[in-house]
């Protein structure tokens, strides 16, 4: 038989009589336990478990929410250092008991642990050290052993052949790709990206007057091919801004991307644009990078760079569950700056259910199967 060391029993009688209170209470036993409600609780993506990861190590996940805050590498409107917040602020409606997706037929919240990990405490004042503390707090969390719930899915591609979790990251402006590739590099090695945007970001890294002014949100994957961090199956998704002329497009190409137009999917539809995105891509390890301009304005205003002639958020989701079963390491949404949204939390609502998708993304095998039934008819009836 075993006995409690003496000087735990206070502990122990104190915790039984807390227990024991707490049964006898009012609310406890009128109403059972304090739940949150979709407006209430602490501000977490999708009411999810909240942990300080970077400074607690005992809490172990498979997919981590992390938000990096970083806007000051913005050629427009700078905001989206707001952004995790807004997308949080957004998911307030969803949470893992209500997680089950009619169009995915799943609940990725019973199949995986994930966690929200907070934000990167990141420098406002000294972009160098932003990225260094971005790439660092990635690296952390990427080696950190996985809980186990999720099948297994990126030991195969590791360098060192152990399971990685994996991380949803909400953004931040679009240079925080920068420092995620540089820390995926690491385990990965080189990796295909899917990038939706509405613009390229493969502008020429030169012309600044600074290391640091020339790492911005429009240059970072001319920095990552510099670096040898991406594989050249790389692909565009979206794409409508103006550029300099067509030497922009063969630098582009030299960097590894193809390029999808916005108009593209009027021609082809979104069952060939997924197509192309799959052949592209194939068995490679891949990297989803997502802004939030790559939706129309009209749907998400709240963004750095508006281009009018945007997909819908229908389209656009339809296109991501056709994604399912690529080789996803990771993924992020970016640019979202609630200061320019309308009444109503419009871009942050929309970014938070993207999220979902994303989740559900790095955790199904294939995309689901369609569910469509013919509707009876009065004539049927007759």
């Amino acid at each position: 038989m075993r006995y409690l060391p003496l000087a735990l029993l206070p502990v122990v009688y104190a915790q039984q009589h807390a227990f024991e209170t707490k049964q006898q209470e009012p609310w406890t036993t009128k109403y059972g336990a304090q739940t949150d409600l979709s407006f209430t609780g602490p501000l977490s993506y999708s009411h999810l478990p909240y942990t300080r990861c970077l400074d607690d190590l005992s809490t172990t996940f498979d997919i981590a929410v992390l938000g990096m805050p970083f806007d000051t590498a913005t050629s427009y409107r700078p905001g989206a250092r707001f952004g995790p917040s807004a997308i949080r602020s957004g998911s307030s409606r969803q949470s893992p008991a209500r997680g089950y997706a009619l169009e995915w037929m799943t609940n990725p919240y019973t199949r995986a642990e994930v966690i929200d990990c907070g934000d990167v405490p990141i420098s406002p004042y000294d972009n160098a050290l932003a990225v260094d503390q971005m790439e660092t707090a990635y690296t952390t969390l990427l080696a950190r052993p996985v809980n186990g719930t999720a099948s297994a899915r990126t030991a195969k591609f590791a360098r060192d052949g152990v399971e990685h979790p994996r991380i949803l990251t909400l953004g931040g402006d679009h240079t925080i790709v920068l420092p995620i590739l540089r820390s995926l590099y690491q385990v990965y090695g080189p990796i295909s990206v899917i990038h939706f945007d509405a613009h390229i970001d493969t502008w020429p890294s030169g012309g600044g007057f600074s290391t640091q002014s020339r790492v911005n949100h429009g240059t970072y994957f001319t920095w990552a091919f510099e670096e040898g961090l991406m594989s050249n199956t790389s692909i565009h998704a979206g794409i409508r801004n103006k550029l300099e002329g067509p030497q922009m497009i063969e630098h582009d190409e030299e960097i590894g991307f193809e390029l999808i137009m916005a108009d593209d999917i009027d021609d082809l539809g979104t069952d060939e644009i997924v197509k192309h995105i799959r052949q592209r891509i194939g068995n490679s390890p891949v990297y989803l990078s997502f802004d939030i301009d790559t939706i129309d304005p009209g749907q998400a205003p709240a963004t750095g760079t508006p281009e009018p002639a945007g997909w819908t958020s229908r389209e656009t989701k339809r296109i991501l569950r056709g994604l399912a079963g690529l080789n996803f390491v990771g993924a992020d949404i970016v640019e979202v700056a609630p200061a320019y949204d309308d009444a109503g939390e419009t871009t942050g609502i929309l970014a938070a259910g993207l999220a979902d998708d994303f989740l559900t993304l790095l955790i199904v095998d294939e995309p689901p199967k369609r569910q469509v039934k013919p509707r009876r008819t009065l004539a049927d009836e007759l």
